[in-house]
């Protein structure tokens, strides 16, 4: 984090907001260490685990705009800071969290975006937790409604050639994100 005071503090107090069951401070754990394996392919770790930090920073299941009200806080919070001059950076790749679909000449936000995605290939009890923590921050929608916009999600990244663009992901987790995601698919159509 950077050398301001309070940014770390306000960051952490974030990531455990009553309504956070999934995107919350394990959440923020597990991407911070999928960055940090994924590093070497990255051109600026440093903005790129900035962005991890800030990706969730504003978490509302109810708002749409959740990446860039996250990418304008970076910008604000990271302003005077020893890293200032990588604001602008951090916020661009925080908005490729929205789709987590970068240019695959993008490295840095091929690193963020596999970070995110790592959880898709979790062991089966971990993405367990993962699905169960998702349908408790959209416990607002009915089962059928929760259903239905699930299994577009889940079709929407299956019909992907790739859903990591880092060599690492592609290696280690494509396969098992495959997986996860096709045998959550079918209980929801159950």
């Amino acid at each position: 984090m950077p050398d301001a005071p309070g940014v770390a503090d306000d960051l952490l107090a974030r990531y455990v907001e009553p309504t956070r069951h999934y995107h919350d401070q394990r959440h923020l754990a597990e991407v911070l260490e999928a960055i940090d394996l994924l590093a070497a392919e990255a051109d600026d770790v440093t903005a790129v685990r900035l962005a991890g930090w800030f990706h969730d920073a504003i978490y509302d299941p109810r708002r749409s705009d959740n990446e860039e009200a996250s990418a304008r806080l970076a910008d604000e919070l990271l302003h005077g800071t020893s890293v200032s001059g990588r604001r602008a950076e951090v916020a661009r790749l925080v908005r490729l969290t929205v789709h987590h679909a970068p240019d695959p000449r993008d490295v840095d936000g091929g690193v963020l975006c596999d970070a995110d995605l790592a959880i898709l290939a979790a062991s089966p009890v971990r993405y367990g937790e993962y699905v169960a923590g998702v349908r408790a921050e959209y416990a607002h929608l009915d089962d059928p409604a929760f259903r239905a916009g699930r299994s577009a999600i889940l079709d929407r990244l299956l019909s992907r050639e790739r859903l990591y663009t880092t060599r690492y992901g592609r290696e280690h987790w494509e396969e098992r994100a495959r997986r996860n995601l096709t045998a959550e698919l079918a209980l929801l159509r159950r």
